[in-house]
């Protein structure tokens, strides 16, 4: 089996490696491929990928290419995790939004929007490249953001799944307040990527008990804290929304903090450079704990289970992953992509096929709704390009939503991102 990772390069790769490294029974790579232009970034962390491989008796062999084509080549499965402009342009992205009294964030609200406009042409093309090297290779996304940048793969008539981090993250979490495996831990995942709810905590499997009643009750307050929302928020909506709601249900207060502390991206930044000086110790053969604070916690587990599933392997049954909408919440088009629980392991290869769900009660329907009519105009704008589609988009983003909000945003967006958008 060949795996290939388009953005090989990332200080989050160790956290993979170390992945494919402890679940190869699950996952049996026989070569894995590193993808990046940036080649010293590369070659540093292809050799500690090959240590953490030796270290934990793994014979697979790791590979490193600044060649996408040749990368690709012959790959079964292709992990997206690139990020277009790196952390200086993720650092614009979370800046020039506050000048609006907007949150500046990567992956929502106009610092997201800018994001897809850079990333989609990118992906599309790297995409129609893996089609013609592999034409039967899964893409894997884990690129954010991943629900319009899934929804553009799929369009495009890709073999594609978009992946992310937050429901493992939540599932790990209620399993230990829980005391109980985390396979035995299911959940009812419902929403967008990085806008969902769990409206269910079940045990076992979906038709098992559901426990989120008593977990609310019992351990309300620290699920609370993580969510960094306060507790009787949550027993107001008698859900967990993902902590990404926080930008929706604390926006001004989330604006006002934001405005008193070192961007994300200069904390990451930071840690990154950090990191690399870790990564080319030679004698450093496992991920170092600093790259817990990285961000995509369970990252790993969440690659292998989901490349296992689709390749005919091991993983588990069901996955909370990014598709097709295909009538699971009935107030969306079929052709928008939701973030739920899907059987991963097709029979007939076809891939993931959502599981039913709770209807969503209109409170979390309605900005479903809401954000998934922006993401299709975000989606028109980062194919055609033009400041009227842009314009379009952030009126529609309900963090934005007033129209000379959206004029300045959109100035803004697009002086800051000339170079990475011919059209602007």
């Amino acid at each position: 089996m060949k795996l290939a990772v388009v953005g090989g390069g990332s200080t989050y790769t160790p956290e993979l490696i170390d992945g494919f490294a402890r679940l190869r029974d699950t996952l049996p790579v026989e070569e894995l491929v590193l993808i990046d232009p940036a080649t010293e970034r590369l070659e540093l962390i292809g050799a500690l990928a090959r240590r953490i491989f030796a270290r934990q008796d793994h014979a697979g062999l790791v590979t490193t290419t600044t060649d996408l084509d040749a990368g690709v080549a012959g790959a079964d499965a292709v992990l997206l995790q690139l990020r277009v402009g790196g952390q200086a342009a993720r650092l614009q992205d979370e800046t020039w939004p506050l000048e609006c009294g907007c949150v500046g964030q990567e992956t929502t609200g106009a610092g997201g929007l800018a994001k897809a406009l850079r990333t989609v042409p990118v992906v599309l093309d790297i995409a129609e490249r893996v089609r013609r090297a592999s034409p039967g290779a899964w893409i894997i996304d884990f690129t954010n953001p991943v629900g319009i940048v899934t929804r553009a793969l799929l369009r495009a008539g890709h073999r594609a799944v978009g992946l992310c981090n937050v429901a493992i993250g939540l599932q790990r979490k209620f399993a230990a307040l829980l005391d109980l495996a985390p396979a035995d831990v299911h959940l009812d995942h419902v929403g967008l990527n990085h806008l969902t709810w769990e409206l269910g905590v079940r045990r076992g499997g979906p038709d098992g008990e559901d426990l989120l009643p008593g977990l609310l009750a019992e351990h309300g307050e620290a699920v609370a804290a993580d969510l960094r929302l306060p507790r009787a928020v949550l027993e107001r909506l008698g859900v967990v929304p993902s902590y990404y709601l926080r930008y929706f249900y604390s926006h001004d207060e989330v604006v006002r903090e934001l405005g008193t502390k070192p961007s994300r991206a200069a904390e990451v930044a930071a840690m990154e450079r950090e990191l690399l000086g870790l990564y080319a110790d030679p004698a450093l053969d496992e991920k170092p704990a600093l790259l817990a604070k990285r961000g995509g916690a369970f990252y790993s587990e969440a690659a292998v289970d989901l490349a296992a599933a689709l390749l005919g392997g091991g993983g588990p049954k069901f996955q909370v992953v990014n598709t097709y909408n295909n009538g699971t919440l009935p107030f969306l088009p079929d052709d928008a992509v939701v973030e739920v629980q899907a059987r991963v392991r097709a029979a007939d290869g076809s891939g993931p096929v959502p599981l039913p769900v709770p209807r969503p009660d209109p409170l979390f329907a309605g900005l479903i709704s809401h954000v998934s009519a922006y993401e299709d105009l975000a989606l028109d704008a980062a194919l055609r390009g033009g400041r009227e589609r842009v314009f379009r988009a952030l009126l529609a983003h309900p963090l934005v939503g007033q129209y000379d909000l959206a004029e300045g945003l959109t100035d803004r967006l697009l002086a800051h991102n000339k170079e990475h958008l011919p059209w602007a």
